[in-house]
């Protein structure tokens, strides 16, 4: 499993309430990534960086503490992702409530992972629903100093799945990482819901040893305990 690091902080978006209830509207279904941890979550209080320069970075941009992590969604968004989000806004998902998880730093916390390797995210689930989870990664040469656009991301996810299993209030994506990345990359998730109009978008920042650094038997992922999940409080 991935382990987190200190080699970048993380960034967290503080929102309030209204704010989230005019810039998301109602849904059926909450979540994100917690393994490898997304900045959403990492930086909101469920998680283990909001004393990270990053978050709190994130917060003074936002306003207050990141206590929906699980609300970062789009609605009607229909498998347009690229016309509807716009460059530079991806880990915000173009929503101003959450726009202190788009500034451009090198010291977002990261996890540890290991090119070619087998992976499971974890996404947890507040409100359990289905849909088709895509994992993009970055491009080889990713600078995590510049706004992360869409040109950044490799045309077509290195993962999709549709309905995994939910277990321990998360759902379990298993996918084998691309075998060419090294430093700091950014994985993208997108999770297109079936049964409301919504899109949950986020970011994840890993980071990959060089070539010779992981060793031929290194695991696919290591990381410390963080804390379990709690459910976030629910949008009405």
């Amino acid at each position: 499993m991935p382990r987190m690091t200190a080699h970048r902080t993380a960034l967290a978006a503080a929102v309030t309430a209204p704010l989230l209830l005019w810039a998301a509207g109602p849904a059926l279904a909450h979540g994100a990534p917690v393994d490898p941890a997304s900045r959403v979550y990492a930086c909101s209080p469920e998680g283990a960086s909001t004393g990270t320069a990053a978050c709190r970075a994130a917060v003074a941009a936002n306003g207050g503490p990141f206590t929906a992590w699980d609300n970062l969604r789009v609605a009607n968004v229909g498998g347009r992702d690229r016309q509807t989000i716009p460059d530079g806004r991806l880990c915000s998902g173009g929503l101003p409530a959450y726009k202190g998880l788009d500034l451009a730093r090198a010291d977002w916390p990261t996890t540890r992972l290991a090119p070619g390797a087998r992976m499971t995210m974890r996404y947890a689930s507040t409100i359990a629903h289905t849909g088709t989870f895509k994992l993009y990664l970055t491009k080889q040469g990713y600078d995590p100093r510049k706004p992360l656009t869409w040109s950044d991301l490799a045309t077509q996810p290195f993962a999709q799945v549709t309905d995994p299993p939910l277990t321990g209030g998360a759902y379990r994506i298993g996918a084998t990482l691309p075998a060419d990345r090294t430093g700091p990359h950014v994985l993208f998730t997108v999770w297109q819901n079936t049964s409301t109009p919504d899109t949950y978008y986020s970011c994840s920042d890993v980071v990959f040893p060089a070539a010779g650094r992981a060793g031929a038997s290194a695991p696919a992922a290591t990381r410390g305990a963080d804390p379990a999940p709690r459910t976030a409080a629910p949008s009405p």
